[in-house]
């Protein structure tokens, strides 16, 4: 049976040591987030998934979900319990507006827990987690009477939330969407159409499900110009609250899936059910853009607590299967064989993984720490620039997170060997439950080209130089503290000017033939990411240098920044190179040939 225990002790030194969110204290929720409070809330969330949701993984993976004759969804054994407990435990509340019953703390916070939830039970992670961007997507575009009616009720858990967008003929070609949706003279419209692969469309968790639905009014401009954004709630809601008839939503299937079998992907068909306008008209895409990008860091999140479990996991089995000798002579005389961690190979694949995973949590988190300030800071200066980054780096958190975190996953896998291919073992579902973070929330394809031929001409270039110019100040002001830290600054810099090198190519090259770009937005930010990462890892050498010898985690620390450096980091040559040979190579090959 597999086993999640949260790195609590990693998630304090980030939140602590290198970000130091006590110097927010001045910003609304960071008063409140002591750092007693904040190691109290990090370990009691910490039981909570080890003892009751992490059992459950495996429980959702065999039972999956269940639609009835009705269209009622059950959801597997324990899920609705451990739902509850969730929510009373005030796990889907940390960040949210106290004025809605919220707790109002840093949403870095949050995201330290959800990963938690993410790494313990992917499939019932997304239920809370795609209620947190629904409740967001309301709160920064809904009218005071929509957040007055919905999101009290949402903050509690006691109804849940989801975004519908993709329909069979279109998944991020958004503009063919079919979906109608009819004025109505009291102010209401009829929604009509099929959306599928709805996560948490359906299910027996919560009193209400409070649906975000993508839809055309006729007459609208063409294209995603024309798509407006509604509220669509499975019970309508009487003025005092309270839940009346059901609406006119019903889930007409459930996708049989490669993996997350415990939650509810559905097939939801909306016929003339009564929904309302959120914000304006013909504008419904950028409401959901908000959602939409909360949900891609979320799944982000999902591509590092993948790893993190797996190699929790895939480094107990090294310590304990015994193989072979060690090659360099034999490391346990007592055994018959050596533990199969004394093998170089083997820590090969449990350091990529590692690293990946605390390099990938500190970027993450960091990215966290600026949505936060973008929102709550004083200083428009530190808004602004909280902005560039969250737009900047959604992208390569989402893509980068969930391709080396499947690969970490994968490397976790082959550690155990045959037994890794033994479902008794845990780590194919792992394995089949991280893959789809690669594809749903926009592909990984779909994020680069975001990179590539949105993000970096953005604002003629201010994010990226926005990015640039911070790694180079925080450099000189730290150059000459140590040797160490010194030889990684040099390499840090280094590649930045191979990230600069991509960026001109790119430039020159993508506007004599756009297949160009295309060919080369995922070398490129991967680059970016070995890159922004580095910068990560230059941050928590600086918290960790000179302590090594008083915690042993500093110690780790420290020799995890050394193989980074060593051996991840040099990757962005490979990256850059491959960026330059431009799109004929991928090109000239005729269509006929494949």
């Amino acid at each position: 049976m597999p086993f999640y225990n949260a790195p609590t002790r990693d998630m304090q030194f980030l939140l602590h040591d290198v970000l130091d969110i006590q110097r927010y204290s001045n910003l609304p929720g960071f008063a409140d987030a002591t750092p007693d409070v904040i190691d109290a809330f990090l370990e009691e969330a910490s039981k909570w998934h080890r003892d009751v949701l992490a059992p459950l993984n495996r429980v959702g993976d065999t039972e999956g979900c269940t639609r009835h004759d009705d269209g009622s969804v059950t959801t597997p054994t324990g899920f609705k319990d451990a739902y509850k407990q969730f929510s009373e435990a005030g796990f889907m509340s940390i960040a949210m507006d106290p004025e809605y019953g919220g707790q109002g703390l840093p949403l870095v916070l949050q995201y330290a827990v959800a990963e938690m939830t993410s790494s313990a039970n992917q499939a019932f992670a997304m239920y809370p987690g795609l209620s947190g961007g629904a409740w967001r997507a309301i709160y920064m575009n809904g009218s005071d009477e929509q957040k007055e009616k919905y999101l009290p009720k949402m903050t509690s858990g006691e109804w849940t939330g989801t975004m519908n967008l993709t329909e069979p003929q279109c998944g991020t070609d958004l503009g063919l969407i079919r979906t109608k949706a009819e004025p109505q003279d009291d102010g209401t419209y009829k929604i009509s159409g099929q959306k599928i692969w709805i996560s948490a469309g359906e299910h027996d968790m919560s009193d209400n499900i409070i649906h975000l639905v993508l839809a055309k009014i006729p007459g609208g401009p063409d294209g995603v110009k024309g798509i407006s954004l509604f509220i669509v709630p499975k019970f309508m809601v009487n003025e005092d609250g309270s839940l009346g008839e059901r609406n006119n939503v019903v889930c007409g299937g459930l996708e049989e899936k490669m993996g997350i079998h415990g939650n509810a992907t559905c097939v939801m068909n909306y016929d003339e059910a009564t929904g309302y306008l959120v914000g304006e008209e013909h504008k419904g895409l950028r409401a959901m853009f908000i959602m939409m990008n909360e949900a891609r860091l979320g799944v982000g999140l999902q591509g590092l607590s993948a790893a993190e479990v797996a190699y929790q996991n895939a480094a107990a089995f090294a310590k304990d299967r015994l193989q072979m000798r060690s090659i360099s002579g034999t490391k346990a005389p007592d055994q018959p064989a050596d533990p199969i961690i004394v093998h170089p190979d083997v820590r090969r694949m449990l350091l990529d993984t590692r690293v990946f995973t605390e390099g990938a949590r500190m970027l993450t988190y960091w990215a966290a720490l600026h949505e936060d300030l973008a929102h709550k800071s004083e200083d428009e200066a530190t808004r602004q620039k909280a902005k560039d980054y969250m737009g900047l780096l959604t992208p390569i958190i989402k893509a980068f997170n969930t391709h080396k975190g499947f690969e970490g996953t994968c490397d976790s896998m082959q550690v155990f060997g045959g037994s890794g291919y033994v479902e008794e073992w845990g780590m194919s579902q792992f394995l089949r439950d991280t893959k789809i973070a690669m594809i749903y929330e926009g592909t990984n394809g779909i994020q680069a080209l975001d990179l590539v031929g949105r993000k970096l001409m953005a604002e003629g270039g201010r994010l990226w130089q926005t990015f640039f110019k911070e790694v180079d100040e925080w450099a000189e002001s730290h150059k000459g503290q140590s040797d160490v830290l010194d030889g990684y600054i040099e390499k840090t810099l280094e590649t930045k000017k191979q990230v600069n090198e991509g960026i001109q190519w790119l430039a020159m090259n993508g506007m004599k033939n756009p297949d160009n770009a295309g060919a080369g937005s995922h070398d490129f930010l991967h680059l970016f990411a070995h890159f922004a990462m580095a910068y990560m890892w230059l941050m928590m050498v600086k918290a960790a240098e000179g302590k090594e010898e008083e915690d042993p985690h500093y110690r780790a620390k420290l020799i995890g920044a050394k193989y980074f450096f060593e051996r991840m980091l040099p990757t962005s040559t490979l990256h850059l190179t491959r960026l330059k040979t431009g799109a004929d190579t991928m090109m000239s090959m005729p269509e006929e040939a494949f």
